[in-house]
C-alpha cells in the first residue's frame, strides 16, 4: 500500500519555530513606542520612522534573501538573517539619536526578511506535497500569529524589570538561539524537469509579463499598510484614546488595569485570533478559488476598520476589534504565497513571493510613517485609519480580475 505523505514534517516544525521567534520580536516594537519617545523627548514621528524604515528594509531584503536561499542555500540565508537581526537589535540598544535608531532598523528589517515568510514559506512549500501545501503554508503563517501573541506581553513584562535597552539585548539572544533548529531544515526541491531547466530570468520575465502578477503585487499593498500601522501604533492609540478600565470589571480582575497593558494585550488577541483565521484560510485555499477568498478577506477588513473607527472606543470594542481583525490578519499570506506557487512553480517561489512582498512592505512603511507623521500634525490617528479603509476596499476589487491559470512559457528570444 502506498504511504500517503505526512502534513507534519521536520522542515515544517523548524520553520514554525524560526517564524515564531522572529515574529515575537517584530510584533513587540509597538510596545516601545512610548517608552523610547518619553526617554529622549522625541516626537512620535521619529520612532515611527525607525519602524517604517524597518518595514521597508524588510521588503527590500525579502527578494534578496529569497534569491540567496535559492542560489546558496536556505539555511545559510536564515543564518545571515539572524545575524543581521541580532546586530540591529544590539546596535539599537545603544542608540541615543533618532538617526541612529533609524539606521540600525535597516539591519533589523533585513534580519526579519532572512528569518521570515519569504525564505521559510518557500522551503516549507518545497518540502510539502501538493495535497498538503496549502495547509502547510497556513500552519507556518499561523506560527507568526503565535509569535504575535507572545511578543507584546513578553516585552511589556520585561519592561517591568529592565530598561528597553536590556529588552533589546534579550531579544538579540533569542533570535540567535533559534538557529539551533536549523539541522531540521533539510528540504528537497520537488520541481518538475521543466522548472529545473528554466532560469530565474525566464521565470521572472514570465511573471512580469503576466497582468495577474501585477494585480497580486498591487493588491498586497493594503495588507502591509493595515498591518504595519496597527502593529506599530495600536498600543499607543489604545493607551491614549481608550476609556478607562474600571475597578471590578472583568479585565481588571484579569490583571489588565491600565490602557497601556490593554494595548499590548490587544496585539496578542489579534495574533491569537489569527491562528484560527490563517488555518481557515489555508483550508479555504485548498477548496475554493484563492482570488475570491482574498477579495473577501480584504472586504471584511475594510468593514471592520470602518466600524471600529465610527464606534466610541471602550475596552470592550478594542478587544472585539482585535478579535475580528485578528481572524483576518495574516490570512492573506498563505493564499498569496500559494497563488504565486500555483502560477509560477516552486523553483523560484522565494524570489517571486519576495518581490510581491515588497509591495506589502511599501504599504507597511507608509502606514507606520504616516501614523506618526499625521499624529504629530493632527494630534490623532483618524486620517490614517480612513486611508486604511480606502486601500482595503481597493485591494478587494483588484483581486477579482486575477486569472488562476499558469501563463504560457515565454519563447526563447522573445
Amino acid at each position: 500500500m502506498e504511504q500517503r505523505p505526512s502534513l507534519v514534517t521536520p522542515v515544517l516544525i523548524a520553520g514554525c519555530l524560526v517564524i515564531l521567534v522572529g515574529f515575537s520580536l517584530r510584533a513587540a516594537f509597538g510596545v516601545f513606542q512610548i517608552p523610547i519617545a518619553e526617554e529622549f523627548g522625541w516626537p512620535r514621528a521619529e520612532f515611527s520612522l525607525a519602524i517604517a524604515i524597518q518595514n521597508l528594509a524588510w521588503g527590500i531584503g525579502q527578494p534578496i534573501f529569497g534569491a540567496i536561499a535559492e542560489k546558496v542555500g536556505d539555511r545559510k540565508a536564515i543564518i545571515l538573517g539572524a545575524l543581521c537581526y541580532a546586530a540591529g537589535l544590539l546596535l539599537s540598544a545603544g542608540a541615543t539619536t533618532p538617526l541612529a535608531h533609524q539606521a540600525y532598523e535597516v539591519l533589523v528589517g533585513f534580519g526579519i526578511a532572512g528569518t521570515g515568510f519569504g525564505v521559510i514559506l518557500a522551503v516549507v512549500g518545497r518540502a510539502s506535497s501538493d495535497e498538503h501545501r496549502s495547509m502547510s503554508l497556513a500552519i507556518a503563517t499561523a506560527a507568526g500569529s503565535a509569535g504575535q501573541v507572545l511578543g507584546p506581553p513578553l516585552a511589556e513584562g520585561l519592561l517591568g524589570v529592565m530598561s528597553w535597552q536590556g529588552v533589546f539585548v534579550v531579544f538579540a539572544a533569542m533570535i540567535l538561539a533559534v538557529l539551533l533548529v536549523l539541522p531540521m531544515m533539510r528540504a528537497p526541491a520537488p520541481a518538475s524537469k521543466a522548472e529545473l531547466e528554466e532560469s530565474m530570468g525566464t521565470i521572472l520575465t514570465r511573471a512580469f509579463r503576466d497582468p495577474s502578477y501585477t494585480l497580486i503585487f498591487v493588491g498586497f499593498f493594503s495588507c502591509g499598510y493595515q498591518l504595519g500601522f496597527i502593529t506599530a501604533h495600536f498600543p499607543a492609540f489604545v493607551t491614549e484614546m481608550c476609556g478607562p478600565i474600571l475597578p471590578g470589571s472583568m479585565l481588571h480582575g484579569l490583571g489588565i488595569t491600565t490602557t497601556s497593558a490593554l494595548g499590548a494585550v490587544a496585539i496578542s488577541v489579534i495574533g491569537a485570533a489569527n491562528i484560527a483565521g490563517t488555518l481557515a484560510a489555508g483550508w479555504a485555499g485548498k477548496r475554493f478559488t484563492k482570488k475570491y477568498v482574498l477579495a473577501g478577506i480584504y472586504a471584511a477588513r475594510t468593514v471592520t476598520a470602518a466600524a471600529f473607527i465610527l464606534t466610541p472606543m471602550t475596552p470592550g470594542t478594542v478587544l472585539l476589534f482585535s478579535l475580528v481583525m485578528g481572524s483576518l490578519w495574516l490570512a492573506t499570506v498563505p493564499l498569496t504565497s500559494g497563488l504565486v506557487a500555483h502560477l509560477y512553480g516552486l523553483r523560484y517561489m522565494g524570489t517571486l513571493y519576495g518581490i510581491v512582498f515588497f509591495s506589502h512592505q511599501l504599504g507597511a512603511f507608509l502606514g507606520v510613517w504616516l501614523g506618526g507623521r499625521l499624529y504629530d500634525v493632527t494630534g490623532g490617528y483618524g486620517a490614517v485609519w480612513w486611508i486604511g479603509v480606502g486601500v482595503g476596499a481597493f485591494s478587494a476589487l483588484v483581486h477579482l480580475p486575477i486569472r488562476e491559470n499558469r501563463p504560457a512559457p515565454v519563447p526563447l528570444g522573445a
